[in-house]
Parts: C-alpha cells; sequence; structure tokens
C-alpha cells in the first residue's frame, strides 16, 4: 500500500481525527501535515482544514514521540529558575485562599457564571480563589467549544483563575511586550483580555490574562514594553469579562498555534492532554502556589 492510501485509508470514516492523526503520526514518523491533506479523502480532509492547523502539526508531533510544543523543554527549565514577581498584591502566598474546584467539593458553590457565586464566595471571608489548572468542566458544553475534528468537547481547563473583587489590579509577573489588547465578546468567552509576549534566553512564550475590566485599552496598547511588577489591568465585572464572576483567567502559551486575533483556546480536549500540556503548561510555573492551595 502506498503511503497516501495508508493516510486516507486511516482517515476515512473516522469520527475523531485527532485519534487517527496520531496514530498515523506513529506509524509514519517523518509525517507532514500537508502530506495529510493531499491524500486525504475529500470530507476528512475539509472537517481538518477546519480546525487550527497549528493544533493539527501538534498532535503529529507528539505522535512521533516529540513535544506538541518544540519549545516546550526549554521554556520550563527556564521557568524554573525565572525570577517572576506576584501577579496580585498583596501575593496570593501571603494569605489565605480557598481552592474552588467545580466538581461537587462545594456543594453549595454556585457556577462561576452565575450571579449567586458573588455573595457565595464574599462570605467565605478570603482575599482570593483559586480555579485549577487542568480541572474538566461540565460548563463548556457550548458549540464555542468543538471543533470540526472530532465530536468531543474541549472541556478540560488550561489556566489558573484566580477570583477576588471586580477591579482588583493585575500585575505583570514577567517582563515582556503587549501583543494583543481584546475584546472577545462571546458569552463566555474572555471579555477584555491581554496577551503579553516574553523573549527569554532562547525561548519566546506568551502568556494570557482573561475576564479584565473596561480599564485594559488604557493601561496597555499593542507593541508597549511590559516592566517586571508594572500594572497592566484591573479584573473586570460581568458585564465586560464574558459574564462571569470576577476573576482572572491565566494562562501560558509555549506556541500560539495558529490563532492570531487576541484571543487563545482556554481549555482543551480530555483525550489530547498530553498535547495541550505542551502548549499550555501549568501556569502554576510562575504563580509557584503551593500545591495544597488547589486542594478542597
Amino acid at each position: 500500500m502506498t503511503r497516501a492510501a495508508t493516510i486516507s485509508a486511516a482517515l476515512t470514516g473516522k469520527a475523531d481525527l485527532y485519534a487517527a492523526l496520531r496514530g498515523l503520526a506513529a506509524q509514519l514518523p517523518d509525517l507532514s501535515l500537508t502530506e495529510v491533506l493531499a491524500a486525504a479523502p475529500k470530507h476528512e480532509a475539509a472537517r481538518l482544514r477546519g480546525v487550527d492547523q497549528g493544533l493539527l502539526r501538534a498532535v503529529i508531533r507528539r505522535g512521533q514521540g516529540l513535544p506538541a510544543a518544540a519549545i516546550e523543554p526549554a521554556l520550563r527549565q527556564y521557568l524554573t529558575q525565572a525570577k517572576v514577581s506576584p501577579l496580585f498584591l498583596p501575593a496570593i502566598s501571603e494569605g489565605p485562599s480557598l481552592a474552588l474546584q467545580t466538581r461537587g467539593e462545594h456543594p453549595d458553590m454556585p457556577a462561576f457564571s452565575d450571579r449567586a457565586f458573588d455573595a457565595w464566595f464574599a462570605a467565605k471571608g478570603v482575599p482570593y480563589g483559586l480555579g485549577s489548572y487542568g480541572e474538566k468542566r461540565s460548563v463548556y458544553a457550548t458549540d464555542q467549544f468543538a471543533d470540526s475534528a472530532s465530536p468531543e468537547r474541549r472541556t478540560y481547563h488550561l489556566g489558573i483563575d484566580v477570583f477576588a473583587p471586580a477591579l482588583t489590579p493585575v500585575y505583570a509577573p514577567l517582563p515582556g511586550k503587549v501583543a494583543f489588547v481584546t475584546y472577545n465578546a462571546d458569552p463566555l468567552d474572555y471579555g477584555h483580555t491581554l496577551i503579553l509576549e516574553h523573549e527569554a534566553e532562547d525561548v519566546t512564550f506568551h502568556t494570557l490574562y482573561g475576564h479584565l475590566a473596561g480599564t485594559l485599552p488604557g493601561l496597555c496598547k499593542v507593541g508597549d514594553t511590559v516592566a517586571v511588577g508594572q500594572l497592566i489591568a484591573h479584573l473586570g465585572d460581568w458585564h465586560e469579562n464574558g459574564g462571569w464572576a470576577a476573576h482572572i483567567h491565566f494562562q501560558i502559551m509555549a506556541d500560539m498555534l495558529e490563532q492570531t486575533d487576541g484571543n487563545f483556546f482556554g481549555v482543551g480536549h480530555e483525550s489530547l492532554w498530553d498535547v495541550w500540556q505542551s502548549i499550555c503548561p501549568d501556569p502554576n510555573l510562575i504563580l509557584r502556589l503551593a500545591p495544597e492551595r488547589f486542594r478542597v
């Protein structure tokens, strides 16, 4: 069987093209996305073209036994020794916080998208609430968390959430440059969003700050240099942050894939979690909070 026939047979009629692509990459270590799209049946090729092409390349790399994001190992090494500044003042580590897990650990906790959450959280009397990286969340059930390559919804949280009152100041944890200042207006999206670009040693990576206040455009403009510890944003309220209780979604991107509009995936597929962990490493590499702060 020719390579083209092998590729076509592996993809034909498959509901989960990510899994099929990963399997192909393991079978053909020199496989490229260009080759896949040329050999795929018309229907499957159209489905593949309907998703982020960088994500497909990452799936292929992982299937070949490589890091899904090429710079991931170097980035992790850099972040373990980099000098970082707190995202909030007082620093989260200096006082109490509450782990806000969403799978029944707090039976009486309203959803983050329920306005009743504000009173519930205020009654806890702690300055910060923490939402976990890698948590599987049922709230991501709408079509915006699906794509054409698989019937699977993206449900695994790629950032760390920090809940605090609206207009709480946010400070840059690392020096960088403003890459995007956008307003992502879809329900349950990021609302006001900031993405910073960082260059360190031999790696270029990005950090994302979602659910911000309308003060953002007055604080940061694309191309601005940002100093470590600089005020960069405030937490947004319901009307401006995508429709959530006031918090920040903080995320690292080792690879921006082909996302160029000032947005980025905030949740990933469970079946591709090893891929997403490489693309978006744990933000606690920067926050450096004790693991028990994320446990109820």
